[in-house]
């Protein structure tokens, strides 16, 4: 009989309909959240996972199994005996009926009939212990720290996030490229960048020969770099397919060692043709952000976040991270939300001033101009501009504030700055995190591309092909880029970026 309730029952995931069934010939392997959220009684259940939890008595011993799927684990009944090779972090499938539970954590437990041990576990030397370890700490075991459920469940909202950007792109017309990692050039002109070098072997005929000692011996015959934005390659694809978007690694060379940078991180970014008008560019960011946010208010993930988030707050009390499940809930629906304010950069100086001059807010880097906003004034335009609900957007900035690839503000978008002072550009600022994106429109016009890059000291490094688009049938088109790495921060509550990357890197460190 329970068989038959089995087979007749429905599963539904990603609002896809899956048909799983059991019969006594054979089991079916089910995970962990599917079987937790049925309460029809079957036989020949197997369940893959881990031992989160073990507990032994003399008649009988209680694990409890989990597949990363969800943070919740199923409770396994198993005889003593069947218990005395297990230890928590070891790897098993467990075999047996799914019947009503006696006890009042879960509606059912897995009477097990088998135990398979899949990856014994060496418990007295694991680094991962049973008990609450620092972040500072699971930095050093990259490798290990994904297994904790909490870690497992920001691999599974990347995820989602990278699911929901496919979806949107593919809805507005976008096509999804690949552009490469290793460089002629420095997109920012920043000048921190990786430099690619080999170890070939000194018999090979194509290594090339130095003329002195001193001399470094390039793969590529010339220096080369890994990539720290995809835009100038995708500029290049826009003017095929006129919209294009990537996700790809970006690479910096800056010794910054705060919670927001890393040396190898993600970068989402996006190039539309047929467009003079910045408004385009930032509807883009905002439908995006706004589908994101939408989806995750929905999603399975979205409620475990919010949960993981409320026990975190019960079972470690940090100073240093007050952000309740209400207030991260409140910065989903904040980006949901849409029809975010839009202020130049003029404007944005003029607020802070203002507020410092009337005592409603102390700098430590006064505003200015010509100085640039720091990331307290970002924080401040974002808390006060948004009103701690939703981003705010800033544009036209000064020029000589940005790269050279950025076309001049319109007279109307500058509000009465000099236009030719002022690029065509927005920051997308986030409360707390601050900057998120960028973008602007780029410079489509040759000579006016020429003179840009004469200004900046980037002529002649190795962008003639770049110059080469402005040739051949240039449009006037504009993009942006997005940190992946800090989106799933700000998604997830999470304060330090290197806490949402699997393997981060930064200064001095590459654990593995």
């Amino acid at each position: 009989m329970r068989a038959c309730l089995w087979r007749r029952c429905n599963f539904r995931s990603h609002k896809s309909l899956r048909l799983f069934s059991i019969s006594p010939a054979s089991h079916d392997r089910v995970d962990v959240a599917r079987l937790l959220s049925q309460q029809t009684e079957a036989d020949g259940v197997d369940v893959n996972g881990w031992v989160r939890s073990l507990r032994r008595q003399k008649k009988v011993a209680f694990v409890a199994i989990g597949d990363g799927l969800t943070l919740e684990s199923v409770q396994a009944v198993l005889k003593p005996e069947d218990a005395a090779p297990l230890s928590t972090g070891a790897a098993v499938r467990l075999t047996g009926s799914w019947q009503a539970s006696k006890g009042s954590k879960q509606s059912h437990e897995l009477q097990v009939t088998q135990v398979a041990i899949l990856g014994a576990n060496d418990a007295e030397h694991n680094p991962l212990q049973p008990k609450y370890q620092t972040p500072e700490y699971l930095r050093t075991i990259p490798h290990l720290r994904p297994r904790i459920p909490a870690n497992a469940l920001l691999l599974r909202l990347r995820s989602q996030v990278i699911a929901s950007l496919t979806h949107f792109f593919s809805q507005q017309g976008f096509v999804q490229t690949h552009t490469p990692i290793i460089t002629s050039s420095d997109c920012e002109g920043a000048g921190e960048v990786f430099t690619v070098s080999s170890n070939a072997a000194k018999e090979s005929e194509q290594r090339p020969k130095p003329k002195d000692a001193a001399q470094v011996e390039h793969f590529f015959r010339t220096p080369k770099y890994l990539t720290v934005s995809a835009q100038l390659h995708l500029e290049a694809l826009a003017q095929a397919v006129d919209k294009v978007w990537t996700l790809s690694p970006s690479f910096r060379a800056e010794r910054s060692d705060t919670p927001r940078h890393l040396s190898e991180f993600y970068m989402l970014e996006a190039e539309l043709c047929f467009t003079n008008d910045l408004s385009d560019v930032m509807a883009v960011v905002e439908k995006m952000l706004v589908a994101i946010a939408s989806d995750l208010l929905s999603s399975h993930t979205g409620a475990e976040l919010l949960k993981a988030r409320e026990a975190s707050q019960s079972e470690h009390s940090d100073a240093t991270d007050s952000l309740t499940a209400t207030d991260l809930k409140a910065r989903w629906t904040g980006l949901a939300s849409g029809a975010w304010p839009r202020i130049t950069y003029a404007h944005a100086i003029t607020l802070l001033q203002t507020a410092a001059a009337d005592s409603k807010a102390t700098f430590a880097f006064e505003p200015s101009y010509e100085t640039g906003l720091q990331a307290e004034h970002e924080r401040w335009l974002a808390a006060h501009v948004g009103e701690e609900k939703c981003p705010v957007f800033v544009t036209d900035y000064p020029a000589v504030q940005k790269p050279f690839y950025m076309s001049p503000s319109s007279a109307s978008e500058s509000s009465g700055v000099d236009e030719q002072n002022t690029a065509a550009c927005f920051d997308l600022l986030v409360p707390e995190l601050c900057e998120l994106a960028g973008g602007s429109l780029r410079e489509h016009r040759g000579d006016d591309l020429r003179k840009a890059m004469e200004a900046k000291g980037v002529e002649g490094s190795g962008l003639e092909w770049y110059q080469d688009l402005r040739k051949y049938g240039s449009v006037p088109h504009g993009g942006f880029g997005l940190g992946f790495d800090r989106l799933i921060c700000y998604l997830s509550g999470v304060g330090n970026v290197r806490d949402v990357v699997a393997f981060p890197r930064w200064v001095g460190r590459c654990e593995c």
